[in-house]
């Protein structure tokens, strides 16, 4: 019998880690129908000498706001992703009210790089409850499979309201939590997903609501996915939850725990021995680990990596004219500058800092701030200040905050029990563009580098993550599998450049990266949303959204 698609020729890498093999792969509907020699469709996609592999799963994005203004999730489409799971770090949209909705978009612009202008206008706001969100995602569609947690933040602003930001929930709010969390289990979120890390700020620069739960509540909401017997539990860990408590917490609950990243922790090599040492025990945890340095392109008007600093925090969410006054007196300076000393969360590594653009002082572009520190006989942090100043917070400043140690990733990508992670495609997009982390890793750490073979890494961005979270029917080329395809060349795979666009509501600008070479063919529940190279982005978007809302089984 004929089928629908033909993936003509190609090498099948099929996620399960086991070497490739030359066959060809049919498709009718949304499913794989067949996989050997010489199958014929009535379409024909040419894949000889390329790598056909299942679609690519990205776990740690915040596509929440962005998914119903571009189904697509550009830029990640680009890549050979075909499913996202959204929620990370507790900062989902829903469940929340509507006398919330300014709250959680002032949140999410502190603690994600979100434009509250944006989410504004761009989100429909046809929902308050978690299930009543996955049916607007499903009513309009999108492009590619989507999935998200329940957020801890969210939960408690629902349940608690303002109070959320200030205290401890009381055994009542703990018990209205959880029958929260269940109803959104029962909806299809992918679990629950939490911070307490002191990275996150949120309305005006305090402690995002998440940070000042008890562990115990936090626990307790976790308890309800093991009820169920489904769900994965996310975590930025911080002071309720340290890296070496996390252990010990998923085996009191019995359902996966993966928390991020792990390279941007001191001591990482000692927390990946520890793992290997806890999963020999039994545990089941999961670091990630991201192939991309961490890289910020920040505005002086929002200096997120700055911000850990009590000093800067005290500044978010003050007028501007505050933050100018602040940044030209000499004084705030200093004692902005000794909360940031090394040993501190996220401490700048000021030999990373460059000016990237100044209206006023242009000459100054592509200069390293250190030897400017240097020139002027000041500190890094004077420069950046007093640029900050003559340009109207407008000057843009880029440094690397983790995540460059390539021996460190090396490493770690070779660890069986790290999978990879923290892309965070759909938030911080002014800043920053890791969303090509499966282009990176193919191009750059597996042709290039060799660090690791093409089946182990197409085994990590598909099969592992779909085993993770139960994924039914997916992150496998199987007989009976949905048909979420990705066809590269791995000779030329990479993730192409970024570049700055003004393409979300209200005008907003991102950073993007929607040219990557070596992808070939992809496909989505088995439509086709790239072929030969080409984009269909547009007309699949317009014309028949293929994904799915997915969920554990």
């Amino acid at each position: 019998m004929s089928a629908d698609i033909v993936i003509k020729g190609g090498t099948v890498v099929d996620g399960t880690g086991a070497p490739g093999y030359r066959a060809d792969v049919a498709i009718t509907g949304e499913r794989i129908t067949g996989i050997g020699d010489n199958l014929t469709g009535t379409r024909e996609l040419d894949a000889s000498g390329q790598i056909v592999a299942p679609g690519f799963i990205d776990i740690h994005t915040h596509y929440d706001a962005q998914v119903f203004w571009d189904p697509a999730l550009t830029p990640s489409c680009f890549h050979g992703v075909t499913t996202v799971v959204a929620g990370n770090c507790g900062f989902s949209i829903a469940p929340t009210r509507p006398e919330h909705r300014d709250l959680i978009a002032r949140t999410l612009e502190n603690v994600e790089d979100m434009n509250v202008a944006s989410l504004a206008a761009g989100i429909p706001w046809d929902f308050e409850t978690f299930p009543e969100y996955l049916a607007s995602v499903r009513r309009r569609g999108t492009v590619l499979n989507y999935g998200a947690y329940v957020g801890h933040t969210a939960l408690r602003l629902f349940v608690m309201g303002f109070d959320a930001y200030e205290r401890a929930a009381t055994a009542e709010e703990v018990e209205s939590l959880c029958r929260v969390v269940g109803e959104s289990m029962d909806a299809g979120a992918c679990g629950i997903a939490t911070t307490f890390a002191i990275t996150h700020r949120g309305v005006d620069g305090l402690p995002v609501p998440s940070r000042h739960a008890e562990l115990s509540e936090f626990e307790a909401m976790c308890r309800v996915l093991a009820d169920k017997g489904k769900g994965v539990i996310e975590v930025t860990p911080g002071q309720q939850l340290s890296i070496a408590a996390i252990y010990d917490f998923q085996r009191r609950i019995g359902r996966p725990v993966t928390y991020t990243a792990l390279l941007t922790f001191p001591g990482f090599r000692d927390h990946a021995e520890l793992n290997v040492r806890e999963w020999a025990t039994g545990a089941e945890v999961w670091p990630q680990v991201s192939p991309r340095p961490l890289m910020f392109s920040m505005t002086m008007a929002d200096p997120f990596t700055l911000n850990t600093s009590p000093v800067f925090a005290e500044l978010m969410g003050r007028p501007r004219a505050e933050r100018v006054a602040a940044y030209a007196d000499q004084t705030w300076r200093d004692r902005a500058l000794a909360s940031l000393q090394p040993g501190v969360a996220m401490a700048p590594r000021w030999h990373t800092y460059t000016v990237m653009e100044s209206a006023t002082r242009p000459e100054l572009e592509g200069r390293m701030v250190e030897d400017l520190a240097g020139e002027w006989s000041c500190s890094p942090l004077d420069v950046v200040c007093r640029i900050a100043v003559d340009d109207a917070l407008e000057t843009r400043v880029r440094s690397t905050v983790a995540n460059d140690d390539m021996d460190g990733i090396d490493y770690l990508l070779n660890q069986e029990h790290c999978t990879l992670g923290l892309s965070d495609a759909g938030a911080h997009v002014s800043q920053l563009c890791d969303a090509p982390q499966a282009t990176d890793l193919l191009g750059n750490w597996v042709r290039d580098r060799g660090a690791l073979s093409v089946e182990s890494a197409v085994r990590k961005l598909s099969g592992q993550q779909a085993d993770i979270f139960g994924f039914a029917d997916r992150g496998y080329l199987r007989s009976g599998a949905f048909a979420d395809v990705a066809v590269f060349d791995l000779e030329t795979v990479a993730p192409g450049p970024l570049r700055r666009v003004r393409d979300f509501p209200a005008d907003a600008d991102r950073l993007t990266a929607d040219q990557p070479s070596g992808m070939v063919h992809v496909l989505v529940n088995g439509t086709p949303i790239q072929v030969d190279g080409h984009s269909m982005i547009e007309q699949v978007a317009a014309e028949r959204r293929p994904g799915h809302v997915v969920s554990p089984a």
